[in-house]
C-alpha cells in the first residue's frame, strides 16, 4: 500500500514544507545541546564518517568522497573530474577541462557544479564550450569545480543509509523520489500560463520564473516537454515523494555492496539515477551522482503527505544516531574536531557559496 493511501491525505503541501529552516530545525538544535551535555561533546557527530573530512557535515569536498570509492561503488558512480579554477586565461582553462573530461568519457551536455556545496547550489547543465566558459568565469581562483557525465536515466532518488560502527552491514532507512517538475505544451498557452494552471506549480512559480525567464512568455509547441528545473533540490521547487514501500531486500543488498566499498562510512545519502521502479526495487542499474555524509537527511520527510510529528521524529532519530555512532567511534580512540575547526569549515563554505552561479 502506498504512503498516500495509508495516510488518506492528498494535499499540495505539508503544513511545514516551506517553513523557514530555523523554525523546522529549532527542536533539533535544542536536542543537539541536550545530547552534547550527555555525551560531553558538541562536535561528537563529526566522527561518524572517518573517511570524510568533518564526516561530510560541512566544508566537505564532493571529489574527496568519490575518490574513496573502491571497485563496486566506483563502477556505479557517473564519470567525473575536478579542476581548480586559476588565473590562466579562461579559454585555456576551458580547453584543459574539455580535454580531461573527454578522457574520462564526459561529453556535452555535462553537469558542472562546485566541489564544495549543498542543496543543489550552483549546479548547471552545460551544453557547449561557451556555456562552460560562462560558468567557470563565475568562480574565483582557487575554487574547485566538478564536471560530471549526465545520467542515462531521468528518475532520481535519495537513498538514506546507516550502519552502526559495531555492525558489519548497514540498512536503507529512507527512499525518496526526487522529481523535477515539467509542463507539456498545448500550442496555445505560454510557459507561464501552463505553470499557473497547475495548483502546486502556481504556488511555487516564484521559484521557477527566474530560471525560465527566457521562455516564460513564449507559447510552448504542442507536445513539447519543458523541465522547469534541472537540479532536483526541494528548496528550489523539486517534488519529493516517499518511496519507502519500495525498499526491498535486493535494494538493501545492493546498497550494502556499494557502501561497503567506502571505508569507515556509517551515515549518509546516495543521490542516484535509476531506470524505472522495477529496476530500483531490484537494486539494478543504479547510477550514483553524489555521496552525502553527516549533513544528509532522510528526505522523505519533505513528502507533502508527511505530518510535522513524523518529520520531527525522523529528524530527532537522525541526529541522535549521529551522537550514538560518534560515541562508538570515540571509544575506538578517535577524537572529535574542535569547535574552532568546525567554525572555520562552515565559514569557508559560506564564503565560497557567494560565487556559485545560479542553479539550473
Amino acid at each position: 500500500m502506498s504512503h498516500e493511501a495509508e495516510s488518506g491525505v492528498d494535499r499540495l503541501f505539508s503544513c511545514f514544507e516551506f517553513w523557514p529552516s530555523w523554525l523546522v530545525y529549532a527542536p533539533v538544535a535544542v536536542a543537539w545541546l541536550a545530547w552534547a551535555l550527555r555525551y560531553r561533546s558538541l562536535t561528537l557527530p563529526l566522527l561518524v564518517n572517518p573517511c570524510m573530512p568533518m564526516a561530510g557535515f560541512v566544508g566537505s569536498s564532493k571529489a574527496a568522497v568519490l575518490r574513496y570509492a573502491a571497485a563496486t561503488a566506483h563502477a556505479a558512480i557517473l564519470p567525473w573530474i575536478v579542476q581548480r579554477v586559476d588565473t590562466r586565461p579562461l579559454a585555456q582553462q576551458v580547453r584543459q577541462m574539455e580535454a580531461r573530461a573527454a578522457a574520462a568519457g564526459i561529453a556535452y551536455p555535462c553537469v558542472v557544479k562546485p566541489d564544495m556545496g549543498c542543496r543543489g547550489s550552483g549546479v548547471k547543465l552545460v551544453h557547449d564550450a561557451q556555456e562552460l566558459s560562462t560558468v567557470v568565469a563565475a568562480y574565483r581562483p582557487g575554487m574547485d569545480i566538478l564536471l560530471q557525465r549526465v545520467a542515462d536515466h531521468e528518475p532520481e532518488v535519495g537513498i538514506f543509509w546507516v550502519r552502526h560502527p559495531h555492525e558489519r552491514r548497514g540498512r536503507v532507512v529512507s527512499l525518496t523520489d526526487k522529481t523535477t517538475p515539467a509542463v507539456v505544451g498545448d500550442g496555445q498557452r505560454t510557459l507561464g500560463q501552463l505553470v499557473a494552471a497547475d495548483p502546486r506549480m502556481a504556488a511555487l512559480q516564484h521559484l521557477y520564473r527566474q530560471r525560465n525567464h527566457a521562455h516564460w512568455d513564449q507559447v510552448l509547441p504542442l507536445g513539447q516537454r519543458h523541465r522547469l528545473l534541472f537540479s532536483a533540490s526541494h528548496c528550489r521547487g523539486a517534488v519529493f515523494t516517499d518511496l519507502r514501500q519500495d525498499i526491498t531486500p535486493q535494494l538493501q543488498e545492493a546498497c550494502n555492496d556499494l557502501l561497503s566499498d567506502l571505508p569507515d562510512f556509517h551515515y549518509g545519502r546516495l543521490d542516484v539515477k535509476y531506470r524505472d521502479r522495477e529496476q530500483l526495487r531490484a537494486g539494478k542499474d543504479l547510477q550514483i551522482i553524489e555521496i552525502n555524509g553527516a549533513s544528509a537527511e532522510a528526505i522523505h520527510i519533505w513528502d507533502r503527505r508527511t505530518t510535522l510529528f513524523e518529520a520531527l521524529r525522523t529528524l530527532l532519530w537522525q541526529y541522535r544516531s549521529l551522537f550514538t555512532y560518534g560515541a562508538a567511534l570515540r571509544q575506538r580512540g578517535l577524537r572529535p574536531p574542535s569547535l574552532g575547526r568546525l567554525w572555520r569549515a562552515a565559514r569557508r563554505e559560506f564564503r565560497l557559496r557567494r560565487f556559485h552561479p545560479e542553479t539550473d
